[in-house]
């Protein structure tokens, strides 16, 4: 266990907020004017955050078939259900917003809107407004892992494979992607950490079987075949994630778990109060916390399960360990 006192835990606590995201849209689309469909009349469309629009940037009509996907788009999954239901309203509205393109290689490759090309395809629309941006490819990535998470399209393991892409292709630390994409840096660490998770683990968080709490946890056992078997258990069981904390502990003191016994795993009584504090720096910390208090004292226990796990609770205390 890694021991705060109190001081230290004020501290760091009081930093705890999440900053509001750094950049607006408008950095992204400039305030790009809005596209009527089929007609070829733009009304001008103000962003609701970011710098005032840039009206003198050219709208052009292109076909449809000269636009091609972006290898550096952070989300995957593209639901068809949701296209749908766009497309729907495309064919009653138009496309009210140009999709946001870069040249390459005599064709038009996206940097923002790709749902809305998905959709025109559904419609097989014969061409489709866009404005041309001149970017290289880190910003092509920052860009799309902005519009994405200002409007909440990426799941989980998205997110962390964006923030990993960015740290692994372009050199850049946690402490830059967390200034370019508005987040923390904490935030920043616990989502890449995500990836440590085995394939199967990784699965069900992006499918939703598995929350984020939940697989902060179960990233505390040592191995990927019993985080795979704890995964599985916390969605046969539907444990919530103070339960799963107790199962990962008692696995931790056992040299194997088993799975399919099964066990009651209560938790614990307390200050709801204190139990709502301890919510807020496990999710700091991404990792088991323990806060005794009692008028006005006490300590906050952190857990970690590895060198590796110690040295990244450091970081986020900005602890050296020389």
């Amino acid at each position: 266990m890694l021991h705060v006192d109190k001081a230290t835990f004020l501290r760091h606590s009081a930093g705890m907020a999440k900053p509001a995201l750094g950049r607006g849209l408008g950095a992204l689309l400039g305030g790009s004017p809005s596209v009527g469909q089929p007609a070829p009349v733009f009304t001008p469309q103000i962003p609701a955050a970011g710098p005032e629009p840039d009206f003198s940037e050219r709208v052009q009509r292109v076909p449809l078939n000269r636009i091609q996907a972006s290898s550096l788009q952070p989300r995957k999954d593209f639901p068809e259900e949701s296209l749908r239901e766009l497309a729907d309203s495309i064919r009653e509205q138009g496309i009210v917003q140009p999709l946001i393109v870069r040249e390459r290689n005599g064709q038009f490759e996206l940097i923002a809107g790709e749902r809305r090309w998905r959709a025109a395809q559904l419609l097989q629309l014969p061409e489709v407004p866009i404005i041309t941006r001149e970017a290289d490819d880190r910003t092509v990535l920052e860009w799309a892992l902005i519009e994405n998470l200002q409007r909440e399209n990426l799941n989980a393991i998205e997110e962390a494979q964006g923030y990993a892409q960015l740290a692994e292709q372009f050199q850049l630390t946690q402490e830059e992607i967390a200034l370019k994409v508005g987040k923390s840096r904490a935030a920043v660490a616990n989502a890449t950490r995500l990836l440590k998770l085995p394939a199967a683990v990784l699965d069900y968080v992006r499918e939703g079987r598995l929350s984020v709490g939940h697989a902060k946890v179960i990233l505390g056992l040592e191995d990927d075949t019993h985080r795979k078997l704890a995964a599985e258990r916390v969605i046969k069981d539907g444990l919530n994630v103070r339960q799963t904390e107790g199962l990962v502990t008692k696995w931790l003191a056992r040299p194997a778990p088993k799975a399919t016994t099964p066990e009651t795993i209560a938790p614990p009584a307390g200050d709801p109060h204190v139990a709502r504090l301890e919510d807020k720096l496990r999710e700091k910390f991404g990792t088991k916390v323990h806060l005794r208090y009692a008028q006005g004292r006490g300590a906050v226990e952190i857990a970690f399960f590895s060198d590796d796990d110690l040295e990244r609770i450091l970081q986020l205390l900005d602890v050296r360990a020389d």
